[in-house]
């Protein structure tokens, strides 16, 4: 499962509607690409629709679809929303992640 927390939600609602989503019928794709400095960095998308392949996750109302191949790597994941000094954005609180850069965009296990 994927959790959001309270900031993250904000956040994202204000994103979906800015790009002409709506959080009550559409989805939060989260997802695992190889690449970044650690070897595995996260995606973050919006989607209207739900692929066969994907499992659906709703946490604090937002729904969340992760395709099989990046599930294994998310399980238990939270995603967090920093506007602090250190940078702006989404960030990816994961305990699998045995190294993360100092980005927090990319992670290894």
């Amino acid at each position: 499962m994927i959790k959001v927390s309270e900031i993250a939600k904000k956040k994202v609602l204000e994103l979906m509607g800015d790009d002409g989503f709506n959080l009550a019928e559409d989805f939060v794709r989260v997802g695992v690409k190889s690449g970044g400095c650690s070897g595995l960095s996260y995606e973050l998308t919006f989607d209207k629709e739900k692929k066969e392949d994907d499992t659906l996750f709703e946490d604090n109302n937002v729904k969340i679809i992760v395709d099989k191949k990046s599930f294994l790597y998310l399980i238990g994941t939270t995603l967090e929303y920093s506007g602090g000094l250190n940078g702006t954005g989404f960030v990816f609180n994961n305990p699998n992640a045995q190294r993360t850069c100092g980005c927090g965009e990319s992670f290894s296990l």
